[in-house]
C-alpha cells in the first residue's frame, strides 16, 4: 500500500534531527525511570522501607515502581488529548520536563531514618509524577519519529525512540556500577552515591529539551490543523470506536513489558545481589551484576534497532511472532543460568532474553502509529501503550519477588512471565498486519477499517 500523504517528503537533514531529538529525549526519559528501578532492587528497602523488615521491604520497595504504572493513563490520557488538540512537539518538551524535575528531587529526598514516614511517601509522589510523564513521552516521541518517516521507513525510525529505552538502561546501570563500584563503594554508595546518578539527570534534561525544541512539527499533525480535523475530545472517539483495538495493542504490548521488567524493572538486579544470609538466592556483588545488565542493554539496543529495519521488510507482525518464540525458548533457562552463581552466566542469560525483547520492541512504535487514525493517534499510541504496561510490567517485580518469596523456587516466575508472553502472541495473531498504511489525515476511512484478522484488509 502506498503511504503517501499531501505534505512534502522531510528533508534529510530534519529526519536527522528527528531522530537525534527522538533518541536523545527517549534515552534521558528512560534512563530516570530505569534508575528509579535499579535503586529500589538495591538500595530503597534498607533506605525508606526498613521497618517492613528484610522479607516484605524489597516487596514494598518493588510495589512503588508499580505504583507509577497505575498513573501512566492518567499521563497518556492527557498527553494524547493535548497532542492530538495542540501537537506532537509540545508534548514531548512538557514530558521531559515533568520527568527530570522529577528524577532531580529524588536525588536530595531524606531517608526513613531522617524524616521518618514522610520519605517513603514522598518517594512514592515522585514516582507517582515520573509514571505521569512516562505516560505521555512514548507516544509523543514515536509519532514525531513514524510520522516524519518516508515511505517504507517507518520501522526504522520508530526504532530511534525505541532504542533510547535500551540506551536509558545502559546509562543508568552503567553509572550505578560506576558509583557501587569506583566512587562510592560499600557503605557510601548507601549514605550519599545512590543520589549522584538522580542528581545527573539535571545535565541530561537541559540536553534532552534544548534537541527536541529544534524539531519541526510533525507534518502529519501539521496537515491535521491545516485541515481543522482535530477532534474535541479524542478520548472519547477512541473508546467508542476502537476500544477492542486499544484492548489488543495493550495485550500485545504487556507480553514485551512484563519481561523487559525482568531486568528493567530492576528484579534481576535485586535477586542477584540479595545476600544468602537475608534470605537471597545468589549473593553475587552489585557492581558486576550492575555490569551484566549494562553488557545485556547493548544486545538489547542492537535488536531492537535490527527489528525495527527488519519488519520494513518482513512486517510488524512477522518480527513480532519471531520474538515470541525467542522469547518462550529463553525463559524456562534464565533463572537456571543466574541461580549458577556466575555473572558471565547472568550476561548470557540476560543477552538471550535480550533477543525477545528486541524482536517485540523494535517494530512497536511503527506497529501502534499504523493502528490508530491520524486523528486520535496520539491518544491511541498512548493509552494503549500505558494500559499495556499496567497488565504487563507495572507489578512484574512485586509479582515476581512475592512467588520466589512464597513458593521458594524461580520457576514460578518463569512460568507467570510465559503465561502473560502467551496471551501478547495470542493478541498479535488476532491483529491484522497493517505495514506501510498511509497515516496522513486524508485516509483517516481507510485507517479506521481492517485492524483485525476477521475483518477484510484496508483498501
Amino acid at each position: 500500500m502506498s503511504s503517501t500523504t499531501a505534505h512534502p517528503p522531510t528533508s534529510q537533514r530534519e529526519l536527522r534531527r528527528v531522530a537525534a531529538a527522538t533518541v536523545i529525549g527517549t534515552t534521558v526519559e528512560w534512563y530516570d525511570f530505569f534508575l528509579y528501578a535499579s535503586a529500589a532492587g538495591l538500595v530503597f528497602s534498607e533506605l525508606f522501607f526498613a521497618p517492613a523488615g528484610a522479607r516484605f521491604a524489597t516487596i514494598i520497595s518493588f510495589a512503588t515502581v508499580g505504583v507509577s504504572f497505575l498513573f501512566r493513563p492518567l499521563g497518556a490520557f492527557l498527553a494524547g488529548h493535548f497532542g492530538d488538540r495542540i501537537g506532537r512537539k509540545a508534548m514531548l518538551v512538557i514530558t521531559l520536563l515533568l520527568m527530570g524535575t522529577a528524577t532531580t528531587l529524588l536525588g536530595v529526598l531524606p531517608t526513613y531514618s531522617q524524616i521518618g514516614l514522610a520519605a517513603p511517601i514522598l518517594l512514592i509522589f515522585l514516582r507517582i509524577l515520573q509514571g505521569l510523564s512516562t505516560g505521555g513521552e512514548w507516544g509523543g516521541a514515536v509519532l514525531m519519529a513514524v510520522e516524519h518517516a518516508p515511505a517504507g521507513k517507518r520501522g526504522l525510525m520508530g526504532a530511534y525512540p525505541q532504542i533510547g529505552v535500551p540506551i536509558g538502561l545502559l546509562l543508568a546501570s552503567g553509572v550505578l556500577a560506576l558509583m557501587t563500584g569506583v566512587i562510592s563503594p560499600g557503605d557510601a554508595f548507601l549514605e550519599w552515591g545512590w543520589r549522584v546518578p538522580f542528581l545527573l539527570s539535571f545535565v541530561l534534561i537541559i540536553v534532552g529539551v534544548v534537541v527536541r525544541r529544534a524539531v519541526e512539527e510533525s507534518p502529519v499533525f501539521t496537515e491535521i490543523a491545516t485541515r481543522k480535523q482535530q477532534t474535541k475530545v479524542p478520548i472519547v472517539q477512541l473508546f467508542k470506536h476502537h476500544w477492542l483495538l486499544v484492548l489488543l495493542a495493550a495485550l500485545t504490548f504487556a507480553g514485551n513489558n512484563a519481561a523487559g521488567y525482568m531486568t528493567t524493572g530492576g528484579y534481576i538486579q535485586g535477586y542477584a545481589t540479595k545476600p544468602l544470609a537475608e534470605g537471597g538466592h545468589v549473593g553475587l556483588e552489585r557492581t558486576p551484576v550492575l555490569l551484566a545488565v549494562a553488557g545485556a542493554s547493548v544486545i538489547w539496543l542492537a535488536i531492537t534497532f535490527f527489528a525495527g529495519v527488519i519488519s520494513d521488510r518482513i512486517g510488524r507482525k512477522n518480527t513480532y511472532i519471531a520474538g515470541w518464540i525467542a522469547f518462550l525458548a529463553v525463559i524456562f533457562v534464565l533463572f537456571p543460568m543466574v541461580n549458577t552463581g556466575s555473572v558471565w552466566m547472568l550476561f548470557l542469560g540476560l543477552a538471550l532474553f535480550a533477543i525477545g525483547n528486541g524482536l517485540t520492541y523494535g517494530p512497536q512504535a511503527a506497529y501502534f502509529a499504523e493502528l490508530f487514525p491520524a486523528s486520535i493517534r496520539f491518544s491511541g499510541v498512548s493509552i494503549a501503550y500505558a494500559i499495556g504496561a499496567i497488565l504487563g510490567g507495572a507489578f512484574a517485580p512485586m509479582i515476581s519477588e512475592a512467588l520466589v518469596t512464597f513458593t521458594g523456587t524461580s520457576t514460578s516466575v518463569a512460568f507467570y512471565i510465559a503465561g502473560v508472553m502467551c496471551i501478547a502472541f495470542v493478541a498479535t495473531m488476532l491483529l491484522r498486519d497493517r505495514t506501510d498504511i498511509p497515516l496522513g489525515p486524508e485516509h483517516e476511512e481507510q485507517q479506521r477499517r481492517g485492524h483485525f484478522i476477521w475483518e477484510k484488509p484496508a483498501a
